[in-house]
């Protein structure tokens, strides 16, 4: 064994290692840092949400399996790798995907399967309770999901005691504790942002609204208790380290962090929790958290409002589509070459096809793409069809084709950031760009910055996600236990977590900005086109 592995095995041994783990919704993922937040060891577990009876749900049992299986092969990795067992943990976190409906009875009991945050049967809940309170509730949030079961006179609602997301329901389960870090909270219902818990006078409107169902329950009886990051969220319970490791070694009593969601973690995990910074994941689907200096305005349907784990103000952007169409045509690129005899290595075929784009004219000489694999709320689309477009006048070449495809992954969350940059005018002094686009150096960076006219910043070393940020955000919670920090959590990750992360950051090009401007112009003009799509393309009939 090398001197570094021994140093890991004896931190392991003294049980001064910190795990996170995260529920994601195709991958349970944990991971084990060591005191300088270096991963040392990682576990998973592949798992798929089931539509049963019209709901995308996940069983407890499947739940409480993929828990100990990702467990179980993390421990595995460590005997592996250092030849210890896991006896002992400095700290514990867990996250997972926000919102969603777990409500449960006075004996514990799960009173209708869990309904996640993929579910979209809460329209009319959420149109009228954005009415009720002024403020933009979205279909996935569990305050939606609550209040359309009301509104189907579902029998449960008369015997809830208390509801919570996926998070917050592992965390109970395995402390004893009622508990909810404060981003995952305001996926739940809106937060105060001076009192950092739920808006007050948002829940007494609830109550009133629904005073004349005779519930034997108010709102603010039933929701999660909110902590902010660094408190404690409980120990470890006898009988929830039974459920954690089924080998029965672990020990009880170890700290846990209040539970949080992905976009939480996900701002740990990228450095973002400071105000006038953001993130944008860009994959398969796009979003974008900028933290704010203050409230908006108005209610906007293409934002939604959560927190950072320390309660301060998030305005998200969501969009469906990102790569996939992009990623399509590199397949048929692939695919042609193979057609010549030519053997192209992958990330070779993805460099070259991006880097062409940054050849192209500022606005890819006059073509258009939209990438709407699935529909796309900011644009109004409840379907989509994958569309390239030009006119006799566009200058089709390669570098043109790829700089559109790329220009229109974007398309959609530019809409609605430019509703904050431009409407608002929030202020944002660095967004840090993560995710697939961004593999290629320079290219996704470069295309964000012009799209946000706002530096982009990518860090040189990836790192393990969400499952690391909630790793970080509990070793956090151990060091204001200890009494071995009393910094804020911007501090802490800026001067802590992330004093030597090395990040290429890339102002955005004049002529870069107005040529995405000029894009977005055809963009939204010709919305009709994909609207005739919709409508027109349909296979299956």
């Amino acid at each position: 064994m090398t001197l570094a592995n021994e140093k890991v095995r004896e931190i392991i041994q003294n049980g001064k290692a910190v795990l996170g783990i995260e529920f994601g919704s195709t991958r349970i993922k944990a991971v084990l840092v060591d005191e300088e937040n270096n991963t040392i060891a990682i576990g998973s577990h592949e798992w798929e949400n089931q539509f049963e009876e019209g709901v995308w749900t996940y069983s407890e049992e499947v739940i409480w399996e993929g828990l100990r299986a990702c467990y179980s092969n993390m421990a595995e990795e460590v005997y592996n790798q250092y030849g210890v067992y896991i006896e002992n943990i400095g700290a514990i976190g867990f996250s997972g995907m926000m919102h969603g409906y777990m409500p449960f009875n006075k004996e514990g009991q799960l009173l209708v399967p869990f309904r996640t945050w993929r579910n979209t049967i809460t329209g009319e809940a959420s149109e009228k309770l954005t009415e009720l309170l002024n403020y933009h509730i979205p279909q996935r949030w569990s305050i939606a999901h609550l209040y359309q079961a009301i509104l189907n006179g579902e029998t449960h609602v008369g015997e809830i005691d208390f509801i919570t997301t996926l998070a917050g329901y592992i965390h109970w389960q395995l402390t004893g504790k009622k508990v909810m870090g404060v981003g995952e909270a305001s996926g739940m219902f809106p937060i105060d942002l001076e009192t950092k818990n739920y808006n007050a006078q948002m829940v007494a409107k609830f109550n009133q609204a629904i005073e004349d169902k005779k519930y034997a329950w108010k709102l603010e009886d039933i929701l999660p208790q909110v902590k902010v990051a660094g408190e404690l969220g409980g120990r470890l319970t006898e009988e929830g380290a039974k459920c954690l490791d089924a080998t029965g070694r672990l020990k009880a009593g170890i700290p846990i962090c209040p539970p949080e969601g992905d976009a939480g973690t996900g701002m740990v995990a990228t450095n973002s929790v400071m105000k006038r910074t953001g993130n944008v994941s860009a994959g398969t689907s796009v979003f974008a958290m900028i933290v704010l200096e203050k409230e908006l305005s108005k209610v906007y349907d293409a934002i939604d409002l959560v927190t950072t784990p320390t309660g301060e103000l998030v305005a998200m952007v969501h969009c469906n589509n990102c790569t996939s169409d992009l990623n399509s045509w590199i397949n048929m690129f692939e695919e042609f070459a193979g057609a010549l005899g030519a053997s192209v290595d992958k990330n070779k075929l993805f460099t070259v096809l991006y880097e062409k784009a940054l050849e192209g004219e500022p606005d890819a000489g006059g073509l258009l793409a939209y990438n709407y694999f699935s529909g796309e709320h900011i644009t109004g689309f409840e379907e989509g069809r994958p569309l390239f477009v030009r006119s006799s006048q566009s200058k089709l070449n390669l570098a043109n084709f790829m700089r559109a495809h790329l220009f229109t992954a974007l398309g959609a969350l530019k809409i609605g950031l430019d509703i904050l940059m431009k409407e608002e005018k929030v202020a944002v002094d660095e967004v840090l760009g993560h995710g697939g686009l961004f593999k290629t150096k320079g290219v996704g960076q470069k295309i964000l910055a012009a799209a946000i006219n706002a530096p982009v910043s990518v860090m040189e070393n990836a790192g393990e996600g969400g499952a690391w940020g909630i790793a970080v955000l509990a070793k956090y919670m151990k060091a204001k236990l200890d009494g071995v920090t009393n910094r804020s959590l911007e501090e802490y990750l800026a001067q802590d977590v992330f004093v030597n992360e090395k990040m290429s950051k890339m102002a955005p090009d004049a002529n870069d900005v107005k040529g995405f401007e000029d894009f977005m112009v055809r963009y939204k003009k010709c919305l009709d086109i994909e609207s005739a799509a919709v409508k027109s393309l349909n296979w299956s009939e």
